[in-house]
Formats: C-alpha cells, sequence, structure tokens
C-alpha cells in the first residue's frame, strides 16, 4: 500500500508550484530544475546563476519566431541566461507587451544539440498552467537528491511526458433540474478530470432522444463576452442564440467548456487583447505570446457527450474544427447548424481574422 501521489497528481502539484513561483525538478537523462518565466523573483534567480552550469531560458517557436531567435529544436529554443541577466529581462523575453517600444532584444545565443527533453516537458507545464510559455531550465547532476535537498517537487521526466500530453478522463459528478429562461427543462451536469484541471459542463434541455442527433454546441468559457457582454467576440450571442435555439425546439446538449481564452487562460487572452490594442489581429498575437491559434481540445466535448449516452449530433457551428474533432472522436456529425450572430463594429475584423486565418464559415 502507498499513500503517494502518482504522476498526475504530481503534475497537478507541480503546475500549482509553478504558479506560486516556486521550482520544480524534473528527474532525467539528463535532470533539470525547472521555474516559470511569469513568476520568477528576483531571489529565485539570484539563486539560479549561483547554482553555476548554463541556465536557459525555454521558449516555444512561436515566440522565437517573432525574437528573431533560432528554434533549434524546432518547436522550441533554448536562449542562454546572461550573467547579468535580471527578472525584468526574463520576462521581456517571455512577454511581448513592449515589443513595440522595444523590438531589438538580441542578439540571442541559442543552444542547439543535445537533449530538450526537460525544456519541452518545462514548457508543456507551464503552459498547461496557464502561465505565459517560458520556463528557465538548468541541468543538475542528481535531480532525486536536488530536490530532497531543497524540498522541491519532483518528477520523472519518463512518465510525466505522456501523462502531459494525454487528455485526463472526465467522470460525471452530479447532476440538477436548472429551470432556465429558455426552457423550464433544463438540467445541469458537471464533468471533473483526474487531473485536478478546470470543471466542464454540459446543460441540457428536455429530454432529448438518445437514438436520434441532438442538437449540440460545443461552447468554450468567455467571461468577457458570456457575462460582461463585451463586444469584441461574439460569444456571448453566440451563447444566449444556441440556448434559445434549444428552448425553442424543446431539445439539445450545450457543452460548456472551460478553455477560456481558446485554451490560453483569462490572463493570457487579456494580454492578447492587450496586444490587438497594438494593432495585432487575433492569431497574430496569440503567436507573439507563444501559443499557436488555437489550443482548446474538443474531444472533451465528445467525451461528455458519449458519458451521456449521444452518438450523433447536429452541431451548432462555423468552426470546421469542431466537426472534424467530433468525427474523429466517434461522433457522428449529421448536420452542421451555423451560427451567426453578434457581429458589431467592434469585433468585425476579430471575425474577418477568425474567416481568413481560422477556417470559421462566416
Amino acid at each position: 500500500m502507498t499513500l503517494a501521489p502518482d504522476i498526475i497528481e504530481q503534475l497537478a502539484r507541480a503546475r500549482a508550484d509553478l504558479r506560486m513561483g516556486v521550482p520544480i525538478v524534473l528527474c532525467g537523462a539528463p535532470s533539470a530544475l525547472v521555474m516559470a518565466a511569469e513568476t520568477l523573483s528576483a531571489q529565485r534567480l539570484t539563486d539560479l546563476l549561483a547554482l553555476g552550469g548554463a541556465p536557459v531560458l525555454a521558449i516555444t517557436a512561436r515566440r522565437a519566431q517573432t525574437l528573431k531567435a533560432r528554434a533549434y529544436d524546432g518547436d522550441l529554443a533554448r536562449i542562454a541566461l546572461p550573467e547579468d541577466a535580471t527578472p525584468a529581462w526574463v520576462q521581456s523575453i517571455a512577454d511581448p507587451a513592449d515589443d513595440l517600444r522595444a523590438p531589438m532584444k538580441g542578439p540571442f545565443t541559442c543552444a542547439r544539440g543535445g537533449n530538450a527533453d526537460a525544456h519541452r516537458a518545462a514548457l508543456d507545464l507551464v503552459k498547461s498552467a496557464r502561465l505565459l510559455p517560458a520556463a528557465l531550465v538548468l541541468e543538475v547532476p542528481d535531480g532525486s537528491e536536488f530536490a530532497t535537498r531543497h524540498g522541491l517537487t519532483l518528477l520523472d521526466l519518463a512518465a510525466a511526458t505522456p501523462a502531459l500530453t494525454a487528455r485526463s478522463p472526465l467522470h460525471p459528478v452530479v447532476n440538477a433540474r436548472l429551470p432556465m429562461e429558455v426552457s423550464e427543462a433544463g438540467r445541469l451536469h458537471i464533468y471533473r478530470p483526474d487531473d485536478g484541471g478546470e470543471e466542464h459542463y454540459a446543460i441540457e434541455i428536455g429530454r432529448p432522444d438518445r437514438s436520434a442527433p441532438v442538437l449540440a454546441r460545443l461552447h468554450s468559457a468567455c467571461f468577457t463576452g458570456d457575462l460582461m457582454g463585451s463586444l469584441k467576440c461574439d460569444c456571448g450571442p453566440q451563447l444566449r442564440a444556441a440556448l434559445a435555439q434549444m428552448g425553442d425546439e424543446g431539445h439539445g446538449v450545450l457543452l460548456y467548456l472551460n478553455q477560456e481564452g481558446r485554451g490560453i487562460g483569462l490572463a493570457n487572452k487579456m494580454r492578447a487583447y492587450s496586444l490587438q490594442d497594438q494593432g495585432f489581429d487575433t492569431v497574430e498575437a496569440n503567436h507573439r505570446l507563444g501559443f499557436e491559434d488555437d489550443e482548446r481540445d474538443f474531444r472533451l466535448g465528445a467525451d461528455i457527450l458519449k458519458s451521456m449516452g449521444f452518438s450523433a449530433v447536429r452541431l451548432l457551428t462555423n468552426n470546421p474544427r469542431k466537426v472534424k474533432m467530433m468525427t474523429a472522436s466517434g461522433i457522428e456529425v449529421a448536420e452542421r447548424v451555423p451560427l451567426k450572430v453578434g457581429e458589431n463594429r467592434h469585433n468585425s475584423a476579430y471575425l474577418a481574422t477568425k474567416a481568413k486565418k481560422s477556417g470559421h464559415l462566416l
């Protein structure tokens, strides 16, 4: 019998540490000390530099492209840390907020050759912690001994790598009747992942026939649009229009997935908004931050639909990627139902970018 946490639980602990600015250790060949760039403190940077060695700042290839840094590893770049590096320097590389004011941040010396597995895992970790995708990484000779000596969370790199990319199983927690304006025959289902991440919700309207395609929408959480009535996107109008159509038809399922900002989290979404205010479009802003166009995983929606007993949908969406991912996940898309609402003078350019660069059918 053991009460020790398994790798999934250890990863949840590591994410919490990184969000608080606490380093973690990846044990492998080689082992590495990892710190999140966004939460780096002056004292911890001083302590890192005092260890000697050759610390690097790992950033994604998207961010490296903006900085004109060489991504020799393909999907990431390893920028050598100057001896006089400060937290401000580190964060200026990680965060594009001042790129236009100070565009010339290099020249950079980027590591080439060697093993970048720990750096790749470090980036996956900070991204999954909803932090900026940049991490300080320093190879240490004995990861287990180092972690024990400093009281740090230790992750086995070989076990952590596949766990970081795996989709966590979702489990139903509870469901209860929820009368709503669009339908008094509403029911809210709560689903919780094994990995300690955000819960996801299914709003069921009426009692849909499990043997027929159900009117469904995969809706990603949007605090600004859904709750605050933001005019910068069309999320709020889409949410309300989808629920209204389900209410009119007397049945449907709206999957409310907690993947804010196309999966990068609310703080990073606001960073993207700030970049849009500087003149970048929504895709360019994500890339400058170091993210892909869309970091969401719509397979979560397929998992929930299957758990509820559905195998086919009439999908309310303008996004062909959702159709493809549902089909690939074993959910038949019998019909794509357009959902064109919410355009205004504040979001017309945003919607045009979604159509041009992300393939949305608008």
